[in-house]
């Protein structure tokens, strides 16, 4: 990976982690739906991303 590379997908993770904030802060009750959000958006938005970047390429 190349430090460009390494910025963008530290930038998507701190914007990713400050929209769980918000939304964990802002519900009065953790459930399930709440923690299934959470999953469901890591793995919509940091797959495709490993699969880009991180896996090596044959």
């Amino acid at each position: 990976m190349t430090t460009g590379n390494i910025i963008r997908f530290a930038c998507v993770l701190v914007l990713w982690l400050a929209l769980c904030c918000i939304l964990l802060t802002s519900v009065k009750r953790i459930d399930f739906n709440v923690v299934f959000t959470i999953v469901a958006s890591g793995i919509i938005v940091f797959v495709p991303l490993y699969k880009k970047y991180v896996r090596k390429k044959d």
